[in-house]
């Protein structure tokens, strides 16, 4: 049995003073019902729910200092643009990047990867023959960007296969290292499965080979403290609403020294420094790559989703959301037909799948009961397809789910499951 508080010997690593009942009250949303039901919410995989503190953030930029930021010389204008910059700083200490320049705020992970896939292309840095080495567990973010790399430069995409745990084979990726490969774009926590992969040994076999290393942490963000110069990796990307922040910020981080040798991808405001018919002088870190007028609510936002996780601590969040994980796994485990998906030491997300029943159907079912799930590929299908399946139900936790949640999603599934035979 799970305890949310108690004597630690009763809990293994769970963190025996983590009160999860006492953050309920911060999450508004989660104060209603569903079908009569109190709202089950376990679809943080696809996007956190917002803390007080994060939606006074974005309602007092909006009350108080809405303004577009570094050009204006008035009152507004000089509050908000030290609010945006003091956003890239609380990111810059969460990451411990050596200077907040390295932060570059964008619209998501998906647009931090474009991004990244793009300049290099636009630098000539991978050309024909050239390779680049992705994983079967990749989010299509991860995939698509370098396929459409690799058609442009005549490159060629490989992929490091899987075991059926849904661990990557790392004896086949240290054979795939011996090719041409000039950049490793690599998953934390896979977003299907919870596969938690050993990005810092992983990284370091890439950078003794030459390569770049990316690495997608939109599942990691919210549980994994990250430190990018330990991972010794060059690019890092997040995206602000899988870490309790709005929709449409996020943050690409580059090393200083790489993202200067690069060139800027979009034109426009900010990222120039002068601009004539004739030449146009871009301008410094971070404003290179922010052109236009950024997202500047959502940048505010994110740092109070940050300050908001940093203060209750992802050394108590970490352990105690793994549990939670564990304890689904269990009471589940004894339903007929169960397939679980990933290796036992998952993260974030429990993925499964009840022989003879659809996982749409189920999720549909699970739904009416107030408990909300993602159902399908979980934009994962060559993950699906390598497993021989169309999808899986997934059930994926936060910092303000609990015991009775876990409950609640064992008895609807044995419930819906019935239902469905």
């Amino acid at each position: 049995m799970f305890h949310p508080a108690g004597d630690p010997a009763d809990t293994g690593n769970f963190p025996a003073m983590f009160q999860p009942d006492l953050l309920i009250p911060e999450f508004p949303i989660l104060d209603q019902m569903i079908q009569g039901r109190p709202l089950v919410y376990l679809d943080n995989a696809a996007t956190t729910q917002k803390p007080m503190a994060v939606l006074l953030a974005s309602r007092h930029y909006y009350e108080a200092i809405n303004s577009n930021i570094h050009r204006g010389t008035h009152h507004l204008a000089r509050l908000a643009t030290e609010a945006f910059e003091n956003a890239r700083n609380t990111v810059a200490s969460h990451l411990n990047a050596a200077t907040p320049d390295e932060v570059i705020f964008t619209s998501g992970t998906t647009d931090a990867i474009n991004l990244v896939a793009n300049i290099l292309s636009l630098s000539g840095r991978i050309g024909p023959g050239d390779e680049v080495l992705i994983s079967t567990l990749e989010h299509h973010s991860n995939i698509v960007p370098w396929q459409m790399l690799c058609e442009r430069a005549g490159a060629v995409l490989k992929v490091i296969p899987c075991h059926d745990d849904g661990r990557l084979d790392q004896a086949a990726f240290l054979t795939l290292l011996e090719g041409r490969v000039k950049i490793l774009a690599l998953t934390w926590i896979s977003n299907s499965f919870g596969t938690v992969n050993p990005v810092a040994e992983m990284t370091a076999a890439a950078k003794a080979a030459g390569a770049l290393v990316m690495l997608d942490a939109a599942q990691a963000a919210a549980h994994q403290r990250i430190d990018v110069q330990a991972l010794g990796i060059d690019f890092l990307a997040f995206s602000g609403h899988k870490i309790y922040a709005p929709t449409g910020i996020g943050v690409l981080w580059g090393r200083a020294e790489i993202l200067n040798s690069l060139p800027p991808w979009r034109g426009g405001g900010e990222m120039i420094k002068e601009v004539t018919f004739e030449k146009t002088t871009y301008n410094e870190l971070p404003f290179k790559y922010e052109a236009g007028t950024p997202n500047i609510e959502g940048a505010i936002a994110l740092a109070a989703a940050i300050d908001f996780v940093n203060g209750i601590g992802l050394s108590m969040i970490q352990p105690y959301e793994q549990a939670l994980i564990r304890a689904a796994a269990e009471a589940l485990a004894d339903i007929p037909g169960i397939r679980f998906y990933g290796p036992a030491d998952r993260a974030g997300a429990l993925s499964f799948n009840v022989e003879g029943v659809h996982h749409y159907d189920l999720g549909t079912l699970l739904d009416q009961m107030g408990v909300a799930v993602r159902t399908g590929h979980h934009c994962c299908q060559p993950l699906m397809a390598r497993f021989g399946i169309t999808g899986t139900v997934r059930a994926s936790f936060a910092l303000y789910n609990t015991e009775s949640d876990v409950a609640a999603l064992a008895a609807a599934t044995a419930k819906a499951v019935s239902m469905l035979r």
